[in-house]
């Protein structure tokens, strides 16, 4: 019986966590997540691309899908600076290495390109942005079931950002799956944590 309980509470305590993390990531983007062909027209000129899995010079499927939307973006003239945040070591694929590629690949000047290689998680690059790069005021790019926490961490370090949401072509729906728990269950509350200036 005294286990029983025991796991009650521990489901009822992750459900709370749950519940207040992601409502705290809602109102934190509330208004501020778009797709990518509803830009109001005094959007940022900035974008911030955040990095994902790469491996041999290519990028995945979600590193690509927030690329060709920066590539699109910079076509149109939405934007006219490229930061791509991410993990450019040898072990996490060189991610920044393999942005800047594909951007200049694709037709992006690189002058239009800054590089972050030491971007390696969602904080870490909104802080950087801010800190290191002077951002005050930005798009940023990722998938739908990332965007509202990339946009409540960077609003905590004073970027006035709008989201812009990368479609997920290529995604498997396990991958989807498996993300959208992760980010509920673990992401969400370790970056309302980062936002508090914890951890």
């Amino acid at each position: 019986m005294r286990k029983r309980s025991v796991a009650w509470w521990g489901v009822a305590l992750v459900s709370l966590i749950v519940v207040v993390t992601s409502a705290w990531t809602l109102w934190a983007a509330r208004g501020r997540v778009v797709e990518p062909g509803r830009l109001p027209a005094q959007a940022p000129t900035t974008l911030i691309v955040l990095g994902a899995k790469a491996a041999d010079g290519v990028p995945g499927t979600y590193l690509r899908n927030r690329l060709d939307v920066a590539v699109e973006l910079y076509r149109t003239g939405r934007v006219e600076r490229i930061l791509n945040s991410g993990n450019d070591s040898d072990d996490a694929g060189r991610e920044v290495r393999t942005m800047r590629a594909y951007l200049e690949a694709a037709g992006v000047p690189a002058e239009v390109i800054v590089d972050d290689p030491i971007g390696m998680n969602t904080a870490a690059t909104c802080r950087r942005s801010a800190e290191e790069f002077g951002i005050r005021r930005a798009l940023i790019v990722t998938q739908g079931f990332h965007v509202g926490r990339a946009v409540a961490l960077c609003r905590a370090e004073g970027i006035d950002v709008t989201g812009v949401i990368a479609p997920c072509a290529g995604c498997t729906r396990l991958s989807l799956a498996r993300n959208y728990l992760r980010e509920a269950l673990l992401s969400r509350p370790r970056a309302l944590l980062n936002a508090a200036g914890v951890g």
